[in-house]
This record gives C-alpha cells, structure tokens and sequence, in this order.
C-alpha cells in the first residue's frame, strides 16, 4: 500500500518523492552544520538528484546556499558550487570554484567582477582566450605575460620587440625562431638571433642557425645581408678564408642546436615529460643572471628564491654560512638548484657560494606558478613528476 497524503506522509498533499527525501535529510544536515555527512550523503546520489538539490538550493535563503556551497566543495562538485555563489556577491570565491571545475571562461569573468584583473588575464590565457588575456596584461603593463601571449598567438615580431625592451635575449631568440621561412621578414628574423646569439657568444650557433636559414627558404639563399653576416660571424671566428670561400659557395648546414641554457633546463626531471612548446614557454619565463666569485646565491635559512640552472663556472655547497661550514659539494654547468623551492614555500637547506663568475637561468616561484596557471597539461605532468622524485628521495633515506 501507497502513502497517501493523509496518512503518515502528514498533510503535505503528496507523496514524497526519494529527491524530496534526499533533499530534505542534506538541507537538514546543513542546517545541524553537519558539512561531512551531507556532503557523503550527496555524493551518494545520482547525477540527476544532485541536480535537483542544486536546483532547490539556488532557490533557498542566504544562509542555506552558503551551507550547500559548502557541503558542494567538500563533495568536490566544484561547479555546482560556483553556480550557487554566482550573484552572491562573493565573485573571487565563486571564481576560484570556476577555476577548481576547469571553468577557465567562467573564472575569468568572476574574477573580472572581483576587480582582480590579473588572475583573470591568467584564467583567459588558460581557457585559450588568447586575445582577452593580452588585452588585460596590456592594460596591467605585465609585459613578460603580453609577450608569453603574443609567442601563442603566432606574432613573434611583437613578443620579440617587449622581450627586447625586458633585456631578455635568450627569450628574444626564442621568439624570433618562431617566423616562418614564408613570413616577408624572415630574413631580418635571422640576422637579428644571429646578432644576438654572437653577443652571448655563442657564434657558431649563429651560424648554424644562418645556414639553416639559408637551406630552408629560397629568398634567403640569395639574400646579401645574409651572405654578409655569415662571412662576418667565420671571420669572428678565425676563419677568413672559410668567410671568403663563403661568400661564393654559400653551403647550407644544420638544424641549430639549443642554447646550453635550454638544454640544461630539459635535463632537470621534473620538466622531463614536458613537450616542445611547454618546454619553449618554460624557458621563455627564465632569466640570465650573472653571479660575482664569491657571491651567495642561496642562504641557509632565508626563502628560496625559485629554480637556478647554472650555465657556466661552478659554485660551493656548504652546510651553513661559518667559516668552518662542512663542504657538502661543488656544481658546475648543468647542475641545478632550488627547484623545491617552485612548489612550496620554506627555507633553504644549504649555503651555496659562487666559487667563479657564474652565469645561469634563474625562474623565480612567482613566474613559475603563472606558468603552471596557464598550462594545465603542463603542471600536471611536473607535479606528479616531482611527487615521484620526492618519493625516491624519501626511500633512499630511509633505506
């Protein structure tokens, strides 16, 4: 036998329905604050009751929806929960909900709402709102983001010119190697990384990357300027009769190889499984510093200061900053320090001195999490990288 209206289901003049009754026993543990149990009782549900209850939460007082926000965050229906803040005047909360949810588009908006332009330019960016993204960073001044965006949508040029203005070469060259052989101003693309890859002194990668240039395009085979710059960079090099049989011969060569910088940062783990253009991008954020011998560049105690991968000449880990401080080991190129410190906060673990003029990329934590902000795939990848080698680390100890 049914219920009926007038028998024990009391005088609500229906029966009621499992979603009523699954409504009614969340709304209940919201209401006794009892946020655990509520939010294991509405995973429990299927898709369309918790549907329901979201529907009828909206429709609540104040007070309640914040209850049910609640109760939909720690159930991990971030989503659900974003809707429920939407219009409550709480637009950062609701948009780091949006954020959690993989609502890139939504989150850009709430934040836009919260007057809180950067994460939303960070949110577009993600959500592959290119052109949102770089407007805001215009109106920001955040030229380091602009030019990050500017390389993503294809315009080199300009990504060049503010890596230019930032003083970051390395960056310039890397946005410069993405204009097409077809592009009219190819050829000024090369000899501009060719000028500059000669400054760091890396001139036989300038011509490398000359030769590559002139095998690849037909109108840079024949080009003046470029039969110039390379009889100048061999000449640079010693080699004045390779520059004067250049000039007539004009042989092609291979594919550039990478900076040593970019290398170096390829090697480190936790970037192992990073692809082309996340790696591209990675590298773009690093900055060359220049270390004077003796020089601390990490002090025992104090914040870290992000990831540094030396470059050339070689520093000295020590124990701690006194003078009778154990030596713990010596780095050179390659070696790298600090990458803990992109993932969490906490103090440095070793004294490190510049033992020679040391050159070296630094990314600083700041950058690296507007990284990982804007490449999903990307911080995954690092995070689960990094969880591993950490947990290699913790085996060995223990062993």
């Amino acid at each position: 036998m049914t219920e009926s209206a007038g028998g024990q289901g009391g005088g609500s003049g229906r029966l009621r329905t499992p979603v009523e009754g699954a409504l009614r026993a969340v709304r209940s543990l919201v209401e006794l604050e009892d946020t655990d149990r509520a939010a294991q009782l509405y995973e429990e549900l299927g898709d369309a009751q918790r549907e329901r209850i979201r529907h009828e939460a909206e429709q609540g007082p104040a007070k309640e929806r914040r209850g049910f926000v609640e109760v939909l965050r720690r159930a991990r229906d971030f989503l659900g929960a974003a809707r429920l803040m939407d219009g409550q005047g709480e637009d950062a909360t609701a948009g780091d909900l949006y954020f959690q949810s993989g609502k890139y588009m939504a989150a850009a908006e709430s934040y836009l709402r919260a007057g809180d332009a950067e994460r939303a330019a960070a949110a577009f960016e993600r959500g592959g709102a290119l052109e949102r993204a770089l407007a805001i960073y215009q109106e920001l001044g955040s030229r380091e983001a602009m030019a990050q965006c500017l390389v993503r949508l294809d315009r080199p040029f300009e990504a060049a010119t503010l890596y230019r203005e930032l003083g970051q070469a390395h960056a310039e060259v890397e946005a410069l190697g993405g204009v097409r052989a077809e592009d009219p101003r190819f050829v000024e693309a090369v000899l501009r990384i060719c000028q500059l890859l000669d400054a760091e002194g890396f001139t036989h990668r300038a011509l490398a990357v000359l030769a590559d240039a002139v095998s690849s395009s037909e109108d840079a085979r024949g080009d003046p300027a470029l039969v110039t710059e390379k009889a100048r960079l061999l000449r640079r090099m010693g080699m004045e009769a390779e520059a004067e049989a250049m000039l007539i011969r004009r042989s092609g060569g291979a594919s550039a190889p990478a900076a040593n910088g970019y290398r170096f940062l390829k090697a480190i783990p936790i970037f192992g499984e990073l692809s082309l253009e996340d790696m591209k991008d990675l590298y773009r954020l690093a900055r060359q510093v220049v270390i004077a011998p003796g020089a601390v560049l990490l002090e025992k105690g104090a914040p870290g200061l992000g990831l540094f991968v030396l470059m050339d000449g070689s520093v000295d880990v020590f124990s701690g900053p006194e003078e009778d401080a154990r030596h713990l080991n010596t780095l050179g190129p390659g070696a790298y320090l600090g990458e803990i410190s992109l993932v969490q906060d906490g103090p440095v673990s070793a004294h490190v001195r510049a033992r020679t003029s040391v050159r070296a990329l630094r990314i600083s934590r700041v950058d690296f999490e507007r990284f990982v902000d804007t490449h999903e795939a990307a911080a995954l990848r690092i995070f689960r990288l990094f969880t591993q080698n950490l947990a290699g680390r913790v085996r060995a100890l223990s062993a």
